[in-house]
């Protein structure tokens, strides 16, 4: 029989950090990848022009509506000549435009959901659209194993820095909050140029090996600078963006592509957001002695200075 005089038991958040660790492998096998990720992967493996990959982001973003379009309309839509699409075709391992768009079309059959059929108001329709993002990131999932790597990676930099510029604030401060919970040394970067290239520069001196970066639309030119900067200093970057492809894309070490809401005025981050929480359930998971002995520190002093309102 259990001894009832051992004290309380874990908090809420340390009772979630033992039940939720991570299972590596593909908990459903016949899981596919989303359609939206199935098109990055197609296009992200050869090398592509600047037009080329316009064309790329523009059918990735708007995959139901380009799988009906004309070589005509494709074109016309990205700026760019009939000659390129056939062109782009070809680098992506098509024979031409029409097997390109046959293509295109069985990726959004799977991609309409009872969403297409019944809209309803603005509102709604955001938060259909939301779902869909959500619905993809859970396929993504299937397959944890980068996710649990990456968490290992960051939890194993000391310090580790959180990069967020402009409208990426919030997720970097939101990320970083979590993190400092289970981790020693955290540091968050939310200002661009030179305050941001000193704090890439001492995190590496100091030892930090990975910086986690969050880049949302509208993409920062400063973003972009920081990120090669960290990269020149022998750190490696993992990225949480809406974009595989692209600029950042392209500097960063690994990258986590998450879809955001865009049918208001200002973007959601449904996904991203939990991108970011999978992120930081890895890392508890990579030390899972740490974690809780930091947790259970963490509740103590709460309590002690009255931290939170009881339940």
């Amino acid at each position: 029989m259990a001894d009832k005089g051992d004290g309380p038991g874990p908090s809420p958040q340390q009772a979630r950090a033992q039940a939720s660790a991570i299972t590596s492998g593909k908990a459903v096998p016949e899981t596919e990848l989303s359609p939206t990720s199935q098109l990055r992967a197609l296009f992200d493996g050869p090398h592509l022009s600047p037009g080329q990959r316009r064309i790329a982001q523009y059918l990735i973003e708007h995959l139901t509506e380009a799988s009906l379009l004309s070589i005509t309309d494709l074109a016309e839509r990205v700026g760019v000549s009939q000659p390129s699409v056939t062109r782009f075709a070809a680098a992506v391992g098509f024979s031409g435009y029409p097997a390109l768009r046959e293509r295109l079309q069985t990726l959004a059959l799977g991609a309409r959901g009872p969403a297409e059929v019944n809209r309803g108001n603005e509102l709604q329709a955001a938060v259909d659209a939301e779902i869909r993002n959500l619905e993809d990131l859970r396929r993504d999932f299937a397959d944890p194993d980068q996710v649990i790597e990456v968490g290992r990676a960051l939890s194993g930099s000391t310090p580790l820095t959180v990069l967020g510029l402009r409208i990426s604030a919030s997720l970097a401060e939101y990320f970083t909050y979590a993190a400092r919970r289970v981790h020693p040394d955290v540091r968050m970067v939310t200002r661009g140029g030179s305050v941001a290239y000193d704090a890439l520069l001492q995190s590496r001196e100091a030892g930090g090996t990975w910086v986690l970066a969050f880049s949302m639309p509208r993409h920062a030119q400063e973003t972009l600078t920081a990120v090669r900067v960290a990269r020149g200093a022998g750190l490696k970057v993992a990225l949480i963006t809406d974009l595989a492809l692209g600029p950042i894309a392209d500097e960063a070490d690994v990258t986590f592509a998450t879809g955001t809401g865009s049918r208001l005025v200002f973007d959601s981050y449904a996904a991203p957001g939990v991108m970011a929480a999978a992120l930081l359930q890895a890392m508890t998971d990579a030390g899972p002695e740490r974690t809780q002995a930091r947790l259970e520190e963490y509740e103590q002093v709460a309590d002690r200075h009255r931290f939170f309102l009881p339940d």
